[in-house]
């Protein structure tokens, strides 16, 4: 059925009227109250908060869109500052120096020495993907991605060096020991060791059924710990000759391992926040959040701060 309105003055008025009162609701002022309120704040929930320092008396987080984080540990008081062309930051450690540096997914590597205050960057010539950052004993910077890629620079980033240890694997934690021994975990199970500082690789038995460590500890050459996918959590206290599955109160992918003084955490997806105990992993008490946790640091000996998507930022009493 077709109307014709053309001539129907009455109908025109009427939807004319309906279409009017139909913009004016669409066109009404937007209350930005509380986004407003939201953007005043240090911590935002759409942030991404991907990694976490300690800096002598101060903690620094880090995360996309160039975040940084900063407040006393003594007391947590954030402060947030948004660095230029908004570097999406995927990974912190603290020197020995302690100087902070810090990733990006945009081949740079951002560098502070004064705890996160001011920053300065260093260009990474690598056409690989980056993923994890380390410090050496000698201040020296280690980046690893994709293609089993380490990158080096031993004068604060002026240069680099790139090589590969020629393996179609990405290389997702690189550890030092001491100087001169170093040890890579990474994809299809990549486990490698160097002995001179870096310079030569030596690749050994790989972990069982291709596992891939999406994070690794070691507490010596010897005795360490890989997680992944499904909350599983390898052991080895022979250098990866042999692994042993640990229990784990949990089936969300481990993103990260942190130990300090004896301890060992763990952190991943939905708000899962373990602390080994007897060789066993026990859940923590912590926020019920639907949300990856991607890195944390003990605060001291009591308090454990986590961080992770979507603005996820907390204390876990331990």
């Amino acid at each position: 059925m077709f109307i014709k309105i053309k001539n129907n003055r009455h109908l025109r008025t009427t939807l004319m009227f309906a279409l009017t009162t139909f913009l004016a609701g669409c066109e009404a002022p937007l209350n930005l109250e509380g986004v407003e309120q939201e953007m005043s704040k240090a911590v935002h929930r759409t942030d991404q908060l991907l990694g976490v320092a300690v800096s002598q008396d101060r903690v620094v987080v880090v995360g996309a869109d160039g975040v940084v984080l900063t407040s006393p540990v003594s007391e947590l008081k954030w402060q947030r500052q948004q660095l230029s062309n908004n570097p999406n930051f995927v990974d912190i450690k603290l020197c020995p120096d302690q100087s902070l540096i810090a990733l990006s997914m945009e081949h740079q590597l951002w560098i502070s020495e004064d705890q996160g205050q001011h920053w300065h960057s260093s260009d990474i010539p690598t056409q690989e993907s980056l993923t994890s950052v380390a410090c050496g004993p000698d201040n020296s910077y280690w980046a690893a991605g994709s293609f089993s890629t380490l990158v080096s620079s031993h004068d604060k980033g002026i240069s680099w060096n790139e090589q590969s240890l020629n393996e179609d694997a990405a290389i997702t934690t690189v550890q030092f020991f001491d100087s001169q021994n170093l040890i890579a975990t990474g994809e299809f199970g990549l486990l490698a060791r160097s002995e001179d500082g870096g310079e030569n690789w030596s690749m050994l038995d790989p972990i069982p059924n291709e596992f891939f460590p999406m994070t690794s500890y070691f507490s010596d050459p010897s005795t360490g710990w890989v997680a992944g996918l499904g909350g599983t959590i390898l052991y080895t206290d022979d250098a990866g000759q042999n692994w042993q599955t640990q229990d784990t109160p949990t089936d969300s992918p481990i993103y990260n391992l942190f130990a300090r003084d004896g301890r060992l955490f763990a952190f991943g997806d939905h708000g899962t926040v373990l602390e080994q105990q007897d060789d066993r992993w026990r859940k923590l008490d912590s926020p019920n959040i639907p949300v990856y946790l991607r890195d944390g640091k003990l605060l001291d000996d009591k308090r454990l701060l986590v961080s992770g998507g979507w603005g996820a930022l907390f204390t876990v009493d331990i």
